[in-house]
């Protein structure tokens, strides 16, 4: 058994074995003093998650470290588990997956093919260190991938099998694993375990929040109609004067409102502003949009270059005609940066006088 594998890659069956082999189990790792470590280490994996959107490695020497390691892996899921939030859910699939393939682009091939494997792509590797993936595969985890470096006419396919250098793979991987451990999450998490996560989970449960104001267009501050661009202004305007919109600039505006921070309630009351609105046509269409009906995130606010293959870029101004411009949520970004600037100044200005 290779013990220092099976920390780098906690997901691992043979991670399993090596916590079996030394009698490490749910019931200790919750409540031994000896498994505080992998408590503390796993409550720092989800931290980083939030925090940095990557897990961290560390080269571990000896077989105690490891084992800490390996159940710190489980101690987290079930802290992500407990808290149950789509959003923390997916950082972390992803953070975990960054990890592993930090790890992998330089592994051997045997673990190359173990992990293969273990995420369910049958791969095969040759002397050269070429790893093979069948096409579904390859279509399966590239398809997500926007860069043109994974275009179908940039790959090397041969019957069906797609040739890919060590490094792509472990991107590929990366794909594979987030989609595992989505997946498999939340864990039922037994009553008589969940008084012993309550404190750890408390305080991510705060860091969530932070996180989520951090990371809001709006900083937590709710929607201010002087940072939309002019093309969502243009068809709320559109909205107002009874205009019948077309359904990509409804799907627009409920992503970008969503993308803020509103909710149903407050999204339904802007559609209510028309004249001939009618609740029970729109309700089914904006939370299908939003993702309430399958339960999932929804869709994401379509890209300024979206918005103008579908005519919806209307009155672009010279914040939105600059070369990093693209995106209407970046524009609100920059929109209410430049205003707290002014603020700060102000401020600034008014205490010098003083």
């Amino acid at each position: 058994m290779d013990t220092k594998r099976a920390a780098k890659y906690p997901f691992l069956r043979e991670s399993s074995e090596f916590a079996e082999k030394n009698g490490a189990d749910l019931d200790m790792l919750l409540t031994s003093e000896s498994y505080e470590p992998a408590r503390r280490r796993g409550k720092e994996r989800v931290l980083q998650a939030l925090e940095k959107s990557e897990v961290t490695y560390v080269e571990l020497m000896n077989d105690y470290d490891r084992l800490i390691e390996v159940m710190s892996y489980p101690y987290a899921r079930m802290l992500v588990s407990q808290i149950g939030d789509r959003f923390l859910t997916k950082r972390y699939a992803l953070s975990e997956a960054v990890r592993m393939n930090g790890l992998l682009h330089k592994e051997d091939k045997e673990t190359v093919l173990m992990i293969s494997e273990e995420l369910g792509v049958n791969s095969t590797v040759d002397r050269d260190g070429t790893i093979h993936m069948k096409f579904p595969d390859y279509l399966r985890l590239a398809s997500r991938l926007n860069s043109i470096e994974w275009k179908l006419i940039n790959s090397d396919i041969h019957h069906g099998i797609v040739y890919l250098p060590q490094d792509k793979y472990s991107r590929l991987m990366q794909n594979a694993l987030q989609d595992k451990i989505e997946s498999e999450l939340p864990l039922m998490t037994p009553e008589e375990y969940r008084k012993y996560l309550m404190k750890d989970v408390e305080y991510i449960k705060n860091a969530l929040n932070d996180a989520k104001i951090k990371m809001s267009p709006t900083n937590g501050e709710g929607m201010k109609n002087d940072y939309l661009p002019p093309c969502l202004i243009h068809i709320l305007e559109m909205s107002r004067n009874g205009l019948n919109l077309p359904h990509s600039a409804r799907f627009a505006v409920v992503t970008f409102l969503k993308a803020l921070g509103l909710g149903y309630e407050d999204i339904i009351k802007v559609f209510a502003e028309s004249p001939d609105f009618d609740e029970s046509k729109s309700e089914y269409q904006i939370k299908h949009i939003m993702g309430e009906l399958s339960g999932g995130e929804g869709y994401s606010p379509p890209e300024c270059k979206t918005m103008k293959t579908n005519g919806l870029c209307y009155n672009p101004d010279s914040l939105c005609e600059q070369e990093w411009m693209n995106h209407p949520l970046n524009y609100y970004r920059a929109k209410m940066r430049s205003q707290n600037k002014k603020n700060e100044a102000a401020v600034q200005q008014a205490s010098s006088k003083d």
